[in-house]
């Protein structure tokens, strides 16, 4: 299959490039010693097909909100998918999820003078009611401000507008400013505030709201909240520092999502079985529900897309590894990380035979190579993955944690991520552009290299990773704005993820 780049380029070249691993890899990538890395290698560049994979999730399926008509097509492609693509043991695992209907989303600045704001509800916000909220706005940049601010806060609107997300150490900083999406109905709802207004969680200036997941506490009363773009954040704060025609900013919310209970939904699972220790696993995730303002290319189609196909190239690498390799989708990664947590309840009796677990959540960029939880594991991932130095994907440092559906299993299971290149991630990432254009045919090859030469490796090693537990990338919330359940959740999600 010749790949198509987001350039439009063919790049039919891969398979020249693949063809010419052998002369340029060790004898141990060239299925001398631990794993045929050449013959992987030379699959994912010459015939991957991550990106048709996605192509079919984003175009063909399309938005799959947890709980949503369009999750229930998600599960049943992945089913037909996962039998096309060869694997075995296919079949779903129960999972209860929130429905959340989104409704719709309007604001407009009525005082000092009268302008739209583009916003987005965030999940599971309660609604205003049909006739709106209309109240003044006050606006903080911390919780510690909104603290200080005491009664003044009662009746109005508070609009949490952060220092805004920089580039670089983007996880780090997307943890600071989503715990404002999180816990911000919480903190205002405790002071008597009547909604939150959140800067959007991105990098990206297109006045574009990003949604996101957010929680109630049962003993505060719960709030609207939305998520408001990057320009209109910064127009009230504008209107505010200059107190133009000495007026408040007053501001007009109209939200109508509601909470429809709780569906059954599925994790997809499917395996390539080992040949030798087949009662031990390499898990390779990623997760099948996306939010509704698009089709979730980048989060996270790309990633279900790399998984499956690094496990079909696995499965016709010529021999498969001793351990077994097995894909699982999760279900409801966004809205409460229910499908995580029943797949750790599910396996509870296994997790000792996993033996390594990755989750691919972070888009569809090119990667440099993996993030290994625990420094002691960063020897054996980087001897396996040498291969991958051609690709400029060999690069093995430690990580914190490897992925927010792999939380339930922190301290269990031995975790590694895919460490992907995140310039543009968080400019689409919860928005309406989060569409399969974004995605890059060459890209999703290398990466899909990277994870079956990984996956395998680690399935076929006689050393095998280190348990660590995970910690949190990025300051954790206030401990005044507790990790509580989404409605319908079971439980909170594991305070060592970073919430997406």
């Amino acid at each position: 299959m010749k790949l198509i780049s987001r350039y439009g380029k063919r790049i039919g070249f891969c398979a020249i490039v693949a063809a010419a691993m052998g002369a340029s890899l060790g004898p141990a990538a060239r299925g001398e010693g631990n794993a045929p890395a050449e013959r992987l290698i030379g699959a994912a560049l010459g015939g991957g097909r991550a990106y048709q994979i996605a192509e079919e999730l984003t175009d063909g399926v399309g938005a799959r909100p947890s709980g949503s008509d369009g999750a229930a097509r998600a599960v049943k492609w992945a089913v037909g998918e996962m039998r096309a693509l060869g694997f075995k043991n296919v079949h779903t695992e129960a999972v209860r999820t929130p429905r959340w209907i989104r409704g719709t989303a309007e604001a407009e600045i009525v005082a000092p003078a009268p302008q739209a704001m583009h916003v987005v509800a965030l999940g599971p916000s309660v609604p205003t009611g049909p006739g709106g909220i209309t109240a003044d706005v006050v606006e903080v940049a911390t919780f510690d401000q909104l603290k200080a601010l005491g009664d003044a806060v009662r009746g109005k609107i508070v609009l949490f507008n952060p220092r805004p997300m920089q580039r670089g150490r983007t996880f780090e900083e997307y943890a600071r400013v989503q715990a404002f999406r999180g816990g911000g109905a919480v903190a205002a709802g405790r002071l008597g505030a009547v909604a939150v207004l959140v800067r959007s969680a991105g990098t990206g200036a297109f006045r574009l709201p990003h949604t996101g997941g957010m929680h109630y506490d049962e003993s505060v009363p719960k709030i609207p909240a939305a998520a408001v773009s990057a320009e209109d954040a910064e127009l009230i704060n504008r209107l505010i520092s200059s107190k133009r025609h000495g007026a408040a900013v007053r501001v007009r919310l109209v939200l109508t999502p509601k909470f429809d209970g709780e569906v059954e939904s599925a994790n997809v699972v499917g395996e390539v079985p080992g040949h030798e220790r087949a009662g031990e696993i390499v898990l390779l995730g990623a997760h099948l529900d996306s939010w509704d303002l698009a089709t979730g290319a980048i989060d996270d189609a790309a990633g279900c897309g790399i998984v499956m196909d690094a496990a079909r190239i696995i499965a016709g690498a010529g021999r498969t590894p001793k351990r077994t390799v097995r894909v699982v989708l999760f279900m409801n990664e966004e809205m409460g990380l229910s499908g995580a947590r029943a797949y750790a309840t599910a396996h509870a009796g296994e997790l000792g035979k996993h033996v390594a677990a990755l989750e691919v959540d972070s888009g569809g960029g090119r990667t440099a190579g993996f993030g290994v939880v625990g420094a002691g594991g960063v020897a054996l991932l980087k001897k396996i993955v040498a291969p991958l130095a051609t690709l400029g994907a060999a690069t093995v440092t430690e990580a914190q944690e490897a992925g927010a559906d792999l939380s339930p299993l922190g301290g269990k299971v031995a975790q590694f991520s895919l460490e992907q290149d995140l310039t543009t991630y968080f400019d689409w990432h919860h928005t309406a552009a989060d569409t399969f254009d974004k995605l890059d045919a060459m890209d999703l090859a290398i990466d899909t290299a990277a994870v079956a030469v990984a996956a395998y490796g680690l399935a076929d090693a006689t050393e095998t990773l280190p348990i660590v537990a995970p910690t949190r990338r990025g300051p954790p919330q206030p401990a005044a704005q507790p990790a509580v359940s989404q409605p319908g959740a079971s439980a909170p999600a594991s305070p060592g993820a970073t919430a997406k």
